[in-house]
């Protein structure tokens, strides 16, 4: 590397980023049916296909061991490769885990780690099948990668929304973004206090949102069982506004969400008065919520309705509408995403 000052990977964003280093890349194998662009790649076995994704977590930036259970960030990492899988209407079957480890992790931890990553595999009939360690000399790193399959012509892209589609969520949105910020105002308030006792009566959904977030497998066998297939669909881990964005980019159209048409939950909005923050914001940008954003024909909307499992919050437009939010009032506001996406 050189001294010379170069472009700032913050002024692209984390979807920029990726879009500028895979680019210049090229598929060498008519196998590879799907590369980057979506939540896994998509591998040709014939009638049906492989998918594969891998997820980092590193601890500074994506958790911290002073407040998250080695137990739970197991149970976690799985659970977000897993819905990469799902996100892509996938059979999830298999996980390779890759850690890097600092000389402050003992093997008590890494036995309570692996608890959390069985429990999390057994729930969700998937296998852990080996993986690699390494030495870290910046804390624990972890590496997920998820392996599945799909019916070749149940694949579900990015790419295939359609103007008029329903946009629908698994469930409310903002609850984990709000949990980290309970989970840091006490680490900020008991900090050099002996014997600290941490306040978290009456939030404890939004720590469990946060800490173990749960995987919406059932959905979509609900959704096969009656039929409905969605057009497309995505993780949302990177908060609704982005991955909302990474939906219209990918089928070159727009969107329409209604404000008062988000479910918040009750605890959610709770605490976001009592810190000053708008619970919208956390709905739209605060990420880690871990629910799946997919679209469906108008033609469903009776039936999806009818299930009572899922939020129609809006539908696709055409791609020069832009990606709008629109309030009670009726107000249009543009749609951004984050500067920079974790």
């Amino acid at each position: 590397m050189n001294n010379n000052k170069g472009t700032e990977i913050a002024s692209l964003g984390e979807f920029g980023l990726v879009d500028r280093l895979t680019k210049r890349l090229e598929q060498r194998n008519a196998t590879t049916l799907r590369a980057a662009g979506d939540d896994a790649a998509v591998i040709d076995l014939g009638n049906e296909v492989l998918l594969l994704t891998t997820d980092m977590l590193t601890e500074g930036i994506d958790f911290d061991l002073s407040y998250f259970p080695l137990k739970h960030l197991g149970y976690k990492a799985v659970v977000r490769g897993v819905n990469d899988i799902l996100a892509m209407n996938g059979r999830p079957e298999q996980i390779v885990v890759a850690l890097g480890i600092s000389a402050k992790i003992t093997v008590e931890a890494l036995d309570a780690l692996y608890e959390g990553m069985e429990t999390a595999c057994k729930e969700l009939g998937v296998d852990l099948v080996g993986g690699d360690t390494t030495a870290s000399m910046n804390g624990l790193i972890i590496t997920i990668s998820a392996v599945g399959r799909a019916a070749k012509d149940e694949v579900v892209y990015r790419s295939g929304a359609k103007e008029h589609d329903l946009i629908c969520i698994t469930s409310n949105l903002g609850a984990a973004y709000m949990g980290l910020h309970l989970l840091e105002r006490e680490k900020r308030v008991l900090k050099d206090i002996a014997n600290p006792k941490p306040q978290f009566a009456g939030f404890e959904y939004l720590l469990e949102r946060y800490l173990k977030p749960r995987a919406r497998a059932n959905v979509l066998k609900v959704l096969a069982d009656e039929g409905i297939r969605p057009t497309s669909m995505i993780d949302l881990s990177d908060g609704l506004a982005s991955d909302l964005r990474q939906i219209c980019l990918a089928s070159q159209c727009g969107a329409r969400i209604y404000l008062e048409r988000i479910p918040i939950a009750r605890q959610t909005s709770e605490l976001a008065e009592q810190m000053h923050i708008d619970p919208v914001v956390a709905a739209l940008n605060g990420g880690e919520d871990h629910e799946l954003m997919f679209t469906v024909p108008l033609a469903m909307q009776e039936k999806i309705m009818a299930l009572g499992l899922v939020d129609v919050i809006g539908h696709i437009t055409r791609e020069e509408a832009g990606v709008v939010l629109v309030t009670p009032d009726g107000e249009g506001i543009a749609l951004k995403a984050q500067a920079f996406d974790r």
